[in-house]
């Protein structure tokens, strides 16, 4: 068999599982796939609640499944988010990177719990990619809350202060 007729083949056999209303199977395939043309060791994979950690044997053979801890449903977490009082407001990270609450390590914190900020005052720092973008308040008020500490990374939506508005 040629390496062209495999291929369709491999194809086929994708869809016919995806037919048979199993996507996720198809998912991890793909996944692996991922993980053998990019040489990767190690992939954590997550969308709409289906979580798939993969990492690859020592001996470069097989690829196991990864334990993770345990992902709190996101019907739950939306829910805990209405039962917030309508005069706090999050501010969430608008990228994935890495939580700075300063310029620098000998600086003074952007903001403090309980400090007062103003719709063009900088709260902290996300840097991603090693670019530093300054996050701004949007919003007059004070912090009730900071989520994240220093150095932490923070996902693209993840909420990393909250604002009580004056």
């Amino acid at each position: 068999m040629t390496a062209k007729k495999k291929v369709i083949k491999k194809r086929a056999v994708k869809a016919e599982k995806k037919k048979a209303g199993n996507p996720d199977l198809v998912v991890v395939e793909d996944i692996i796939s991922i993980m053998d043309k990019a040489g990767l060791v190690e992939i954590e994979y997550e969308r709409k609640g289906l979580f798939i950690g993969l990492r690859r044997s020592e001996g470069g053979g097989g690829v196991a499944p990864v334990a993770s801890a345990s992902v709190v449903p996101v019907a739950k977490a939306e829910s805990a988010k209405q039962e917030r009082p309508s005069n706090l407001v999050p501010i969430i990270s608008p990228m994935v990177g890495t939580f700075y609450r300063a310029p620098s390590p000998e600086a003074a914190p952007f903001a403090e719990v309980g400090g007062e900020v103003k719709p063009d005052s900088v709260v902290c720092i996300v840097e991603a990619m090693k670019l530093m973008n300054e996050i701004k308040a949007e919003v007059n008020g004070r912090i009730v809350k900071i989520f994240l500490e220093n150095g932490q990374p923070v996902e693209y939506g993840q909420e990393m202060f909250l604002v009580e508005k004056i």
